[in-house]
């Protein structure tokens, strides 16, 4: 190939001949030749300097090459620039640019295209500035007024908007303003232009600023509305599709502009929500959930709900191309493939008072127009509450009375809208209730499998209510009807209607908690057999619904009669599946509650689970380091289920689990668990380490100050944010430790005390379990160690007193004040200047169930009384709320 040259670089035709070969066999589809050595060879050519610029000859002038020679050509050399364009010879780098600009106006569509692509490549990695010709070439070919330079600039342009639109926003030396004032007014022109193709580009453009909302755009936001009423039915569906996509956007982060034309607006968006085109009827359906959670006033909105509810229900109807329809039909006895396996997430355990919520995971659902309109259903209905109902029941009434097969997509439809307002519109729902869940029950049955399906759904969504009602006769027969409508369909034949039934079920669990223990039997009956007839992809929802009925009814499990059903059948899967397998993980999870609610009945079983447990672990961190030996792929997530099983085992067994302890190299993993660079992993470590700490203390002590040290540092880290779970866990368990092993804490209780401060201190922006955590554990350590701690009370008493009393009363909240007692006592005139603070927290109890401590805080209290004398304490209390005063009236002051 030529050596580096000047900017007249030409190629030589034998390089040329020899890459446009290699292109050809790598598109070609008949090729024998084999694709990964082609790729190799192309690779030993990207060695040569002055390949790239072969590339962007053959894009920019082998006219006599195939226009898939000259794509293919092109996006390799954008592949290669994202990697080597800034250590490429400014001569190089000239050379391409002066190649790419002349094929803005290209004939070949697709040529076009590519360039755009290369172009914003080139631009997101020197920017504006380095590339100066490319403004002046993109404005003529935008004024030409010849339509393939036109769309091959607005092309180019409409990529840099998407892919780095900050650039065109910021001031370039050398020009008089920003780039995006120069375009801006072009593409405005261009909304008014007959080539759909140029008003799609241009719109699009200009929408990708909405959320920058630079000073040109908002100077002339009227202009741009103006432009979208222009284009509000515009014949092409996609531009239509982008009018809706901008009053989303705008509703979204701008709400104050489209507020004097809010009616408009909502008129526009009632009709393209009926659109023709599904997509822009989605686009649409958007506006209704971002209104609502734009906060503007709702009176607005309110006088259309009568013309928008019966086009939200029209479009929940399933359309005849949706994929559920299919899947529907599918008999249980179709074994699952691997990608319908959704991929599924288990959440490390956490100690403290808001886990997060888990919020079903529909990421692996199609979003379409019936769920976003369901969506938006729900939303108006928390906001307008019962004031929908007089337009939507008789809507839904008629529904559900239309008659015959074909109209089961309308019967379906109505009872998804039920379900859909079942939160917002309860209060004027509950009146009826008996009569839905009377309605709903028969539905169960019905010969439409989604009908089935849907109806599942819905009843839990009622299922609190249901609950609720069981005290008395009439409502105990209907919460029993829904139990066993809810297990029928548990064991239908349709995999759709096994997965909502078994989902709803586990909801109805949840709610009923030791209301099932009359039905234990006939509910693990059930789910048994479905357990044992399921395919992989619904098994694991059965293993969850077996999970949370073990939690919700807890020790009541623990009779020979259930756990004859129980447990062979989980045993023998446990056998089953061997140790590399991810359909372990929901077996695991399903023990982890089984432990538990199980407490000491679980002892028959724990030695083999305690074990696989740990050899799992080892196998793991043996795959990090070495997979070949190992003979499985690291996948941290077993580490993750293997850990929380363990503190499952720890928490049912409690001391009973030492003997496993003892014997095994628990201690030793643990540690290494603890300094994993994964995150959920450290998090889980923590947690059983706290869980450890609790009941066999004794067999962390030859590594305790190592196990000390990795906890602090997690608390001492400038990214506390993106693992606070991490850190809360490890607060927790250094509290837990503290407890236990006493005066041996000392060496890290002040590095551990210089990071709670400041997490009381910005007490807002974190989570509040973790402060309360905080709060716990720096009592803690000031209850085995008041003398170190104490000297530095003034420090953080306000804080941390702000922070007890919001903590609920229990174990953790005694030993807490048991630390405020022993500092008091080591230092009073350190909560002098916060004793108003010590009696808000001192108040906070609701009653302090331990005598000795409720005594010690009489003590603190009186021993201040006295100490402040000439009124000061009388100060002290008229600074207090009347509740407060009347709650420390318990403590006889």
């Amino acid at each position: 190939m030529a050596a580096a040259g000047s900017a007249l670089w030409q190629p030589q035709e034998e390089g040329l001949k020899e890459i446009c070969g290699l292109l050809e066999q790598q598109i070609s589809p008949s090729s024998s030749a084999d694709k990964s050595q082609i790729w190799q060879q192309l690779q030993h050519y990207s060695q040569f300097p002055d390949f790239n610029n072969y590339l962007a000859f053959i894009l920019a002038r082998a006219e006599g090459k195939s226009v898939e020679i000259r794509q293919a050509a092109g996006l390799l050399l954008k592949n290669n620039l994202r990697t080597a364009y800034k250590m490429m010879s400014p001569a190089h780098q000239q050379y391409i640019k002066s190649e790419l600009l002349p094929c803005l106006g290209a004939a070949d569509k697709h040529i076009r295209s590519t360039v755009g692509t290369i172009i914003s490549v080139v631009v997101q990695l020197g920017g504006i500035l380095g590339w100066p010709e490319l403004l002046q070439a993109s404005i003529n070919c935008l004024d030409s007024n010849d339509l393939n330079h036109m769309e091959g600039a607005m092309d180019a342009l409409s990529k840099i908007c998407e892919d780095i639109p900050q650039v065109l926003d910021s001031d370039v030396p050398g020009l008089a303003e920003r780039p995006i004032n120069i375009f801006l007014p072009r593409l405005f022109q261009f909304f008014q232009s007959p080539h759909a193709s140029l008003r799609k580009l241009s719109l699009g453009s200009v929408n990708q600023y909405i959320m920058l909302m630079p000073s040109a755009l908002y100077a002339s936001v009227d202009k741009y509305l103006h432009g979208l009423f222009g284009l509000a039915n515009d014949p092409a569906a996609e531009v239509r599709k982008l009018v809706c996509a901008a009053f989303v956007q705008l509703i979204e982060v701008r709400p104050s502009v489209l507020e004097p034309h809010m009616k408009n607006v909502i008129e526009y968006m009632l009709q393209v929500n009926k659109d023709t085109d599904d997509e822009v009827a989605l686009e649409a359906c958007e506006f209704w959930s971002a209104y609502c959670d734009a906060q503007l006033p709702p009176e607005i909105l309110r006088e259309y709900l009568p013309r928008l509810i019966p086009i939200l229900l029209s479009n929940m109807a399933y359309a005849d191309d949706d994929e559920s329809l299919a899947e529907a039909e599918e008999d249980e006895s179709l074994p699952d493939r691997d990608q319908d396996l959704k991929p599924r997430f288990h959440t490390s355990r956490f100690h403290g008072s808001e886990d997060a919520e888990d919020d079903d995971d529909d990421s692996f659902n199609v979003w379409n127009l019936r769920k976003c309109s369901a969506a938006a259903l729900d939303v108006l209905s928390n906001v307008f509450g019962d004031e929908i109902l007089p337009t939507l029941m008789p809507i839904i009434q008629a529904k559900l009375a239309a008659t015959g097969d074909e109209a089961w997509k309308d019967r379906e439809a109505a009872v998804l809208a039920l379900g859909a307002v079942g939160e917002g519109c309860i209060n004027g729902l509950y009146p009826h209730l008996s009569e839905i869940v009377a309605f709903l029950i028969p539905l169960l049955d019905d010969k439409f499998p989604l009908i089935r399906s849907i109806s599942c759904w819905t009843l839990s969504r009622f299922s609190k209510y249901i609950v609720q009602d069981s005290g008395h006769q009439k409502g105990y027969e209907q919460f029993d009807a829904a139990l066993m409508g809810l297990l029928r369909r548990i064991l239908d034949t349709n995999k759709r209607v096994q997965e909502a039934a078994c989902s709803a079920f586990a909801t109805l669990e949840e709610e009923a908690a030791e209301e099932l223990a009359p039905r234990l039997e006939v509910i693990l009956q059930h789910l048994m057999c479905a357990f044992g007839k399921y395919q992989r992809r619904n098994l694991r929802i059965v293993y969850d619904a077996i999970g949370t009925l073990a939690d919700a009814v807890g020790g009541e499990l623990n009779q020979p009669v259930y756990l004859e059903i129980l447990m062979p059948p989980l045993i023998a899967k446990w056998h089953q599946v061997p140790n590399s397998d991810k359909d372990l993980f929901p077996l695991l999870e399903c023990f982890t509650s089984i432990a538990q609610a199980l407490g000491t009945g679980f002892t028959q079983f724990a030695q083999p689970v305690f074990q696989r447990c740990i050899n799992i672990i080892q196998t793991q961190q043996l795959a990090k380091v070495d997979p070949v030996s190992a003979g499985v792929q690291y996948d941290k997530e077993f580490i993750v289920c293997s850990l929380d099983l363990l503190s499952g085992l720890t928490e049912g067994l409690g001391s009973g689990i030492e003997s496993l302890v003892s014997q095994s190299n628990l201690r030793d993993l643990l540690l290494q668990c603890c300094m994993d660079d994964a995150s959920d992993v450290r998090q889980s470590a923590f947690a059983l380490l706290g869980d450890l700490a609790r009941v066999c203390p004794v067999h962390l002590h030859p590594r305790l100050s190592e196990f000390l040290d990795i906890a602090a540092k997690q608390l001492n880290t400038p990214k506390l944010k993106e693992t606070i779970s991490v850190a809360n866990n490890a607060c927790w368990a250094i509290g837990e430790l503290a407890i236990k092993v006493r005066q041996e804490i000392s060496p890290i209780v002040m590095t551990v005390i210089s990071c709670l401060v400041p997490i009381l201190q910005h007490a807002e922006g974190l989570n509040k379990s973790l402060v309360e955590n905080s709060a716990i554990t720096l009592g803690r350590l000031a209850w085995v160690c008041p003398d170190l701690v104490s000297p530095h009370m003034e420090h953080f008493m306000q804080s941390w007193c702000i922070a007890l009393s919001m903590i609920r009363d229990d174990i953790e909240k005694e030993d807490a004040f048991r630390g405020l007692c022993a500092m008091v006592r080591a230092n009073p005139s350190g909560a002098l200047s916060s004793l108003v603070f010590m009696c808000k927290a001192i108040a906070s109890w609701h009653e302090i169930r331990s005598e000795e401590l409720h005594n010690e805080v009489c003590q603190v209290l009186h021993g201040y009384k006295q100490m402040l004398r000439n009124g000061a304490w009388d100060q002290c209390m008229s600074a207090l709320e009347p509740p407060v005063k009347d709650k420390l009236s318990k403590y006889q002051v």
